[in-house]
This record gives structure tokens, sequence and C-alpha cells, in this order.
């Protein structure tokens, strides 16, 4: 692997140097619950607590820093699913250079209208980040823009591996960190360095299961492009990774663990309540990896990459969390149409503290309609050993139960 000049210690350090002038303190979290889930010391690197939003910001900044005044000149470029953009806008306005950023049609709209806030010129095309990057180096070879690439950048990746440094600094027997992978930038950046730093620390890559380019490009041995993306984590929504930094990833990254959408939802509403805090999909990749490995007795830092996230997204995630850790479901009872059925299923669900969300009476489900007719409830649970209990106080009670899609 022909080495970089960046890519080394004394370019590390320079990266931490520069960053430093931009980036907020995001001193590692201990996170009691993540603990006792795992069985090991689990903490949180809160990256999305940045300025703006985002670790992106470093790789971003130490870029630009390395740039000539006429490469500035020149105007900046980018394509990004939100987090690079708004970190190269911002840097691109500390150093007075204009910035244009191309963005995917899907791109959440709080993240384009951030970067617009921060002084960029938003340009919409494609409906992934590899066809807004396809144009972005059309505009940059039509304007004479100088292009800075959200990941396959070996400037970029030291910029993000300065959050090695902090990491290590922090909890220096640390023995495993968690990365989310889109690219891999950040993990090429923290991966590189954890490892001068500790050479026997493991730097364990996570991805979404319905972008898992890189997980595939280090089976086949070399970088590959998967066919389609299909996942909530649009920030790391990535068809093929970087070419020039994949020879690090392949030498310093220890594993790669997928996570599936679902894992995702969980694990955002599990960081909501017992963290307090708004981390987007793509920086939950770290959380959701925990139950994939092995953390008894060991120091494990999840990297949370970023919390730009839409009110919409977080309504339908928590949403869904809720269905899916069985603190809301919705089922059918059926019941004979006679006065008093209703206040007699509910009076048995007030029983055992269940909360009515809503009810949908139907009693055209039956011909008979002194037979049965159809009382859909959507209930409020505490979890999966309640939401049976409910259901078992209606059967006890000579009711016909079934579980059916809830639908709010």
């Amino acid at each position: 692997m022909e080495q970089n000049e960046k890519m080394t210690l004394a370019g590390f350090e320079e990266a931490c140097e520069a960053v430093a002038k931009v980036t907020l303190d995001t001193s590692l979290i201990y996170s009691d619950y993540f603990s006792e889930m795992t069985g090991g010391k689990v903490y949180l690197k809160p990256e999305n607590r940045q300025r703006t939003g985002a670790y992106k910001v470093r790789g971003a900044y130490y870029k630009i820093s390395t740039l000539s005044d006429e490469e500035r000149s020149h105007g900046l470029i980018t394509a990004s699913a939100g987090n690079h953009a708004q970190g190269v806008a911002y840097a691109a306005k500390q150093f007075g250079a204009k910035a244009v950023i191309v963005m995917p049609t899907t791109t959440p709209l709080i993240k384009v209208n951030r970067t617009k806030a921060l002084g960029a010129e938003v340009v919409l095309y494609g409906d992934v980040y590899d066809e807004a990057c396809a144009h972005a180096y059309e505009l940059a070879a039509e304007k004479g823009y100088t292009f800075i690439h959200p990941f396959d950048d070996l400037d970029v990746a030291t910029g993000q591996g300065t959050i090695a440094m902090e990491i290590v600094k922090d909890l220096p027997l640390v023995d495993i960190v968690l990365v989310p992978v889109g690219g891999g930038g950040l993990a090429t950046g923290v991966s590189t360095l954890a490892k001068m730093l500790k050479p026997n620390i493991k730097v364990i890559g996570a991805e979404p299961e319905g972008a898992a380019c890189l997980k595939a490009s280090l089976e086949a041995g070399h970088v590959v492009t998967v066919p389609q993306i299909n996942t909530i984590a649009d920030g790391t929504a990535v068809k093929t990774p970087g070419e020039k930094i994949f020879p690090y990833l392949q030498e310093n990254l220890d594993d790669v663990i997928t996570v599936s959408d679902a894992e995702l939802v969980v694990s955002f509403l599990d960081m909501v309540e017992n963290h307090k805090m708004i981390v987007e999909n793509s920086g939950l990749l770290s959380v959701a990896a925990l139950k994939h490995i092995d953390c008894r007795g060991k120091k494990v830092v999840s990297v949370l990459s970023g919390g730009n996230m839409d009110v919409i997204t977080m309504s339908s995630v928590v949403q869904q969390g809720l269905i899916m850790k069985d603190r809301i479901f919705t089922i059918s009872v059926l019941l004979p149409d006679k006065p008093g059925e209703l206040h007699r299923v509910s009076g048995i669900i007030a029983e055992v503290n269940g909360n009515v969300i809503k009810l949908e009476h139907n009693q055209f489900v039956s011909i008979n309609r002194n037979a049965a007719v159809e009382l859909k409830i959507t209930l409020e649970a505490f979890g999966t050993e309640h939401k049976q209990q409910i259901i078992q106080a209606l059967a006890d009670h000579g009711y016909t139960v079934r579980q059916v899609h809830v639908n709010i």
C-alpha cells in the first residue's frame, strides 16, 4: 500500500490542531443502559453534538485548510446526503470561499435548509448519493470548481481520524471502537490512527444491510458497487466505497457488521429514552452493532456520527419503534352486539393497566350480529410481557383475540 504523507502520525497531529479551531467538545459519555445490555463498559462518542450536527466538519475543514488560496478562489463543490454538505459549507464560510453542494433529491429537508443557511448553493440531483456525486464532478469540470470528496480523499479521512485521537485520550484502555460506514472515510481515519496509537485495539465498521458496499468489497478483495440501495440510513446510503481509502480499510479495519433498518429503529428509541439524545439513523449503526459483538468485559466506544434528522422522519421512527417493542399494538376482539360489552372489555383492559389509544367498532364482520361484532383496539403497553398479559386477560374472559396490523 502506497503511504500518503497525511496518513501518518504527524499528519494526524497536524489535522488535530487544525480541526480544534472548529470542533466542539464531544467527550465520551458512559452508558449505563448499553453497558448493562451488553455486559461491557460502553461509551458513546457524541459527534451529533458538533456545530453542524455531525463529525463531517472535521474532514471538510482539514481538507479545505490544505488547499491553496487559488484552489479555494475557484469555489468549492461536493456531493453529499447532508452531513458532509454542512461540513463543507461551514468550512468554506470560515475561509471565505464559495461552496456549491449537490444533494440527492431524497435528502431530508432539514439538511437542505441547514446547508443553505450556512451560505452554500444547493443543487438537488439524483435519487442516491452516487448520482449526485457524478453530477457534482460534471459541474466541477464545467465551472472549474475544486472538488471536495466526502470520503474518498486521504486528507478528508485524516480529518475524520482525529476522532480516534480524542477517544484514546479520553479512554486509554479502550478495547473496541465501533464506527458507522457509508463510503468509508470515517472508518479509514479512525482505524488507521487508532492502530498507530494502540496496535491491539479493534476497530469495527457498521453499515446498513441495504447498502453493504464495504462488506461486499472486503469479501471480494477489491472495490465493488452494490446494485441497489434500500435503507433508512440516508447518510450512509452509498453504492461504492472509496478507491483511494480502500487499502487502508483492508489493512486496519478488523471487521464490518451489517445492521438492519429494524435494528436502527429500536436503537433510536433506546437512545431517546435512555440518553435523551437525537441521533440520526446512520449515526445509530454503531449502537445497533453492539448486539452483534461480544462486549463482555470490554471497554467499547460507539461513535455517534450525526444527529441531523427531520421531525417527520423522527416521528415515524418513534412510532415504528414503539410498535416493534410491543409498546403499541392492535388487537381484534370478537364480541356479541349487545349493551355493556364494550364497557366490559374496557374494564378488563383497565384492570391490567392497558391504555386504549383508539377503538374501531365494526358491526358488519358477521352476518349474525348477535353472534359477533369486531372491536379493533389499539393499545399502549409497557412491553411484550405486558402486551401478552392484556391479551391473556381478555382470552380468560372468553373473548376471541387476535393481533392485527397497527394502523394509527
